[in-house]
């Protein structure tokens, strides 16, 4: 019978890349991309919407659905698993992915303030019928605060791509 070898401590390591990546400046503006476009999708689905809203729904659930996979795989340090875009190319990846989530939010801000400046007539106490202007309302400050943390990370990851760094952890 062999003897036994001992066992190698592998999880304090990942638990320092797991609480130093929750801790550093990317994360925190991952969750907060997380919280802000959860709280748009689901303001604007949980009601009523039409027309050019649905472009801003479609931004706003492709763009948390993408931020959450970045995220956990970041999280778990998995970003060597995924084909072409991981490992040394991950801080393009993320940066790619943010400019994109900029990009398409702009026009989702714009949409969600017309929609908004469209429905201010009903804002009026006498005013008895379904009003969809608080809702609108709700769902540009999200779309706002959205486009800003993407706007933010944006700015990071070019600011350590400019500096020549590979990772997306401080």
């Amino acid at each position: 019978m062999p003897p036994e070898l001992p066992a190698q401590p592998a999880q304090p390591q990942v638990r320092k890349n797991f609480l130093k990546f929750l801790r550093s400046f990317l994360g925190i503006v991952r969750i907060l991309q997380i919280v802000f476009g959860a709280g748009l999708w689901i303001t604007i689905a949980a009601n009523k919407y039409e027309g050019s809203i649905h472009f801003v729904l479609f931004v706003a659930v492709l763009f948390w659905l993408l931020t959450l996979a970045l995220f956990f795989l970041t999280l778990l340090d998995k970003q060597d698993l995924v084909p072409l875009l991981g490992g040394e190319r991950w801080l393009c990846t993320n940066l790619a992915h943010d400019v994109a989530a900029t990009v398409l939010y702009l026009p989702a801000v714009g949409v969600m303030i017309y929609k908004t400046d469209r429905n201010s007539f009903c804002n009026l106490e006498a005013y008895k019928h379904p009003c969809l202007f608080k809702i609108y309302l709700t769902a540009t400050v999200f779309a706002c605060l959205c486009c800003l943390a993407y706007l933010l990370s944006v700015t990071f990851g070019a600011c350590r791509k400019c500096r020549g760094e590979q990772t997306v952890i401080c």
